[in-house]
């Protein structure tokens, strides 16, 4: 008797069901995303928690009257089964929901006498450790619903395209009765005999007063399961990340069910209206900024599978293209090298060979450090990265966790600021809401930072506590002085077609965002953020076909801007005071204010900014009493000398900026008969320092003529060019000059009328392409 106790107590196995789920994915409120189907080809959800009470109450009066009062089989039934069975042809079941649990997990071995009794044997034990709703729970979960349907909940998302939670009572009956005869379920076929099963299942709920007359004949009324529907797909390849991740779970999302669909239909019209320009892929993600959880997740657009819509382009690294300079403008900000608005060279720049150019292929001469980045000049980037050095911006992105920036520093050079680097919208997006997250964090606190800001977004509702790290007086990366003058930079980019008033919409909302546009017009980026949300938009071809018009501000901004309206408002961040200093700003040049300059104003800089020179472009000059010429006391009374402040910008950088400021007034020359000396009169546009000058071939196969150009502070004096000693020409106002010369090492030298001389060594070569 011990011996049978033993075997009766250990007769389980654990678990009861060895078998592959399906994934599911939910959103935050539990509305399904996407599902996986399991392992061995079975739609089968993993194990429902609770089985809904109109279900429970079909099943019950169909399958087992009792089973809330039998010890998991019901001697009355099976003696009129095994009397039926023994005196008819006709086979009749006698078993109760537990044994049919049993039955399932043991997958339905052959129905002999021996079988029974062990299905007997195992249901007694089920009762005696499970309770009877965890029973009715794995019933739901495990019994055959037709095909390879299996479970409740899969049933009725399958048939109805709904949550069991909102089975109707016709619905439920109809489900109810497929376990018993799950073959019932073909469509065309074999309705009749599923519609009488079903109606005689309502008709004995309605007999038992269960349900009323009147949602009796409603439910008479309804329509039976047919073909099974597809599944919903409201964020596929975030459900294709929990299958990866999360196998055969059912996993609640952070996901924001009603954002994820105004995304979905937000990028399904933007991909429409690129795809007329062959651009077919598309990648949203939106994050709570305090949180760090995901809201919204598109990794694709819904395109064709011959346009790679399975690829997932949020984990994928592309090109960055421009979306990496406001965080070299924060470094900068932050070693205080620099001020927001200080003057930055946009020059001809060559730097070891690399010459990089701005979008428009235009120069400025000088602009505002603050409007360089929310114009994307690139020529002010590069001299900025070059200023700061690639090596301390390497560093500074490995704090950002950048994961596919790993190569070492020199194999990305001055361009990793333009596109030479790689990453994905997944880790853009999460250091851009780090960034706001650093300065909302100090702004909340005591002015304190945190040691781990710059974290991976979270996906899981129930997720770990994110291990933002101590708290610190210093910052992990930048001060929040720096990081708010960079958004304040930020928020002033001019935004595309349709959204240039926004600020006179109360509606409208401001928004810290950068564009970023790769080489070869290949990778469309906009990442925006406000003090509650971070917005990653990548536009573009997975597979890295280039487009005309595939830029940020083309492509990709309109998507962030119409992400950015259908969330709620978030107004704007704080100012962080601590962090930040009051102090007197060249109003001109936006340096400190030197000795010389004369209009001035006051703003708040990062404290680190005190560091920074004074202006050098304000000095003091003496004019004659016309104020038309320069003088000094080698050809000048002292007092009759006119004392100047005056804005000077050196030579090249003059030459483009005057051209665009009407207002600048170029330093007067100095009067004929005085003495000169150290000052930087001239300067070479072309050839540049260090660069070799290379003789291509036109169309007709003739070798072009070179160009020589240099800035003069007096357009109007007269240089002559030298080649070596040969003399070659001379400009007026204009100083260009066109030759073509022979390949060969030379000393260029230009002599103004006045005798001021200027000399590089230059290299002429043919080009790559000429013979």
């Amino acid at each position: 008797m011990g011996f049978l106790f033993l075997v009766w107590l250990f007769c389980l196995p654990s678990p009861l069901f060895n078998v592959p789920t399906a994934t599911v994915a939910e959103s935050s409120n539990g509305q399904m995303l996407g599902a996986r189907i399991a392992d061995d080809g079975q739609w089968r959800f993993p194990q429902v928690d609770s089985v809904p009470k109109r279900f429970e109450q079909c099943i019950l009066y169909f399958e087992d009257e009792h089973f809330y009062w039998h010890p998991g089989f019901n001697p009355v039934s099976i003696s009129k089964a095994l009397w039926s069975n023994l005196t008819s042809d006709s086979r009749r079941g006698g078993s109760t929901i537990t044994q049919q649990v049993i039955r399932l997990s043991r997958k339905n071995k052959g129905r002999t006498y021996f079988e029974k009794l062990i299905e007997i044997f195992q249901a007694t034990r089920l009762e005696a450790t499970y309770k009877k709703k965890t029973i009715l729970n794995l019933y739901a979960s495990y019994a055959p619903f037709g095909g390879n349907v299996v479970g409740l909940e899969t049933a009725s998302w399958r048939y109805f395209g709904i949550p069991a939670s909102e089975l109707s009572w016709g619905q439920s009956a109809a489900l109810a009765v497929l376990p018993n005869a799950p073959s019932l379920i073909f469509p065309g076929k074999n309705e009749e005999i599923l519609k009488q099963k079903r109606d005689a299942l309502l008709l004995k709920l309605f007999q038992n007063e269960v349900i009323d007359k009147t949602t009796y004949q409603l439910a008479l009324d309804e329509n039976l399961p047919g073909k099974p529907l597809p599944l919903p797909e409201f964020a596929s390849h975030l459900t294709e990340k929990i299958r990866k991740e999360h196998s055969g779970k059912r996993i609640v999302t952070t996901v924001d069910f009603s954002l994820q669909q105004k995304v979905n239909n937000i990028v399904k019209e933007h991909n429409y209206k690129l795809a007329q320009n062959q651009i077919n892929n598309l990648a949203v993600l939106v994050l709570d900024v305090e949180t760090r959880e995901i809201l919204a997740y598109v990794g694709n657009a819904p395109t064709t599978r011959a346009h790679n819509n399975y690829v997932d382009i949020i984990e994928r690294a592309r090109s960055t293209g421009s979306i990496l300079k406001p965080f070299l403008f924060t470094s900068l900000l932050d070693a205080g090298e620099l001020l927001p608005n200080t003057l930055v060279a946009d020059i001809p720049t060559t730097v070891n060979g690399y010459t990089p150019e701005n979008f428009d292929k235009k120069f400025n001469g000088a602009v505002p450090a603050s409007v360089a980045l929310s114009r994307s000049l690139n020529i002010p980037a590069v001299r900025m990265l070059r200023d700061y050095g690639f090596q301390r911006f390497y560093n500074v992105l490995n704090k950002l966790d950048q994961k596919a920036i790993n190569k070492a520093p020199d194999y990305y050079g001055l361009s990793l600021i333009l596109g030479g680097a790689e990453s994905s919208l997944w880790d853009i997006t999460k250091a851009y809401a780090g960034m706001a997250s650093t300065l909302n964090f100090f702004n909340n606190s005591s002015s304190e930072y945190r040691k781990n800001e710059f974290v991976d977004p979270v996906y899981l509702q129930n997720h770990k506590a994110i291990d933002f790290g101590e708290k610190q007086q210093k910052p992990s990366v930048w001060n929040a002085g720096a990081i708010y003058e960079t958004f304040e930079a930020m928020e002033k980019v001019n935004r595309p077609s349709g959204e240039e008033n926004w600020e006179f919409f109360t509606s409208s909302q401001p928004l810290a965002w950068k564009t970023g546009t790769s080489y070869g017009f290949k990778d469309a980026w906009a990442v925006g953020v406000t003090p509650k949300y971070a917005i990653g938009v990548w536009v573009g071809n997975a597979d890295g076909e280039g487009r005309p018009g595939l830029t940020g501000i083309q492509a990709a901004a309109p998507v962030l801007f119409d992400v950015l309206n259908v969330l709620p408002q978030s107004g704007w961040f704080n100012t962080p005071y601590d962090e930040l200093v009051e102090i007197e700003i060249c109003s001109k040049s936006g340096h400190l204010s030197g000795l010389y300059c004369e209009e001035t104003k006051v703003a708040w800089i990062p404290k680190n900014g005190t560091r920074t020179e004074a202006c050098p472009y304000h000095q003091t000059v003496f004019l004659n009493t016309s104020e038309n010429h320069r003088v000094n006391s080698s050809c000048y009374e002292l007092s009759e000398m006119k004392q100047q402040n005056w804005f000077v910008l050196p030579p090249v950088m003059e030459y483009y900026y005057a051209s665009l400021h009407p207002e600048y007034k170029v330093l007067p020359s100095f009067a004929p008969d005085c003495l000169q000396e150290g000052e930087k009169l001239m300067a070479f546009i072309y050839p540049k320092k260090n660069e070799a000058v290379l003789l291509p071939k036109n169309f007709e196969e003739n070798l072009n003529e070179v160009v020589f150009k240099l800035a003069h502070r007096s357009p109007s004096t007269t240089v002559f060019w030298y080649l070596d000693t040969q003399f070659i020409g001379q400009t007026e106002t204009f100083h260009e000059l066109a030759i073509s010369p022979k390949p060969g090492n030379y000393l260029l030298t230009a002599v103004d009328q006045e005798g001021n001389e200027l000399r590089e060594q230059i290299s002429i070569k043919f080009s790559s392409n000429t013979p």
